[in-house]
């Protein structure tokens, strides 16, 4: 029997470890999917080198936000991707992007989503005294982290918790259920 895997596309703006684990999770045999484009805001950034090195068609716009979705959307379109992932991409996509992409978009944040939208998702967590944070890997719509869930990993805040060690916790979480939620929605 010839299964076809779902094409993705993922969008980076560092270093890529959700890429590389999506990469590795991709390349299991309960994999729905395989990692085939890249794109890169920034020139510099790090999950760059791996993408390169894993063969994936690779490429960098470093333009001004409405002519890097511009040919973003055409590079989505040319190499037939089913899904886009965004995966520290440290940019907010136009309303006109989503609504023109004609695949799912979903994301992946560092908090448990309603809560703490937006950036600086640790310390404020840490100053609102809560118990537990995490991350959420939901749809992506024109209103900033709002769209569908589509998995959830919860992380316990400890009592000498800093931003930097509940990031590391959130980022293994992340690393957990990001594979498992695009395989998901394949």
């Amino acid at each position: 029997m010839l299964i076809f895997k779902k094409k993705v596309a993922v969008f980076i703006s560092g270093r890529g470890s959700n890429l590389k684990n999506l990469h590795k999770f991709s390349t299991t045999l309960k994999s729905k999917f395989v990692i085939s484009l890249v794109i890169s805001n920034k020139k510099n950034a790090k999950g760059i080198l791996f993408s390169k090195k894993k063969k994936i068609k690779t490429i960098c716009i470093e333009k001004k936000m409405s002519a890097f979705e511009k040919m973003a959307l055409l590079e989505i379109s040319r190499h037939k991707i089913d899904i886009l992932c965004l995966a520290g991409f440290m940019k907010i996509l136009s309303k006109e992007f989503i609504k023109n992409i004609n695949v799912p978009v979903i994301n992946i944040h560092p908090s448990l989503l309603p809560k703490f939208k937006g950036l600086n998702t640790h310390e404020r967590a840490i100053n609102k005294k809560e118990k537990f944070s995490g991350c959420t890997v939901h749809f992506v719509t024109p209103k900033l982290d709002s769209g569908k869930i589509i998995l959830q990993k919860k992380v316990k805040i400890t009592k000498n918790e800093t931003p930097k060690s509940l990031s590391r916790k959130v980022l293994r979480a992340e690393h957990l259920i990001y594979p498992l939620a695009l395989n998901k929605i394949c």
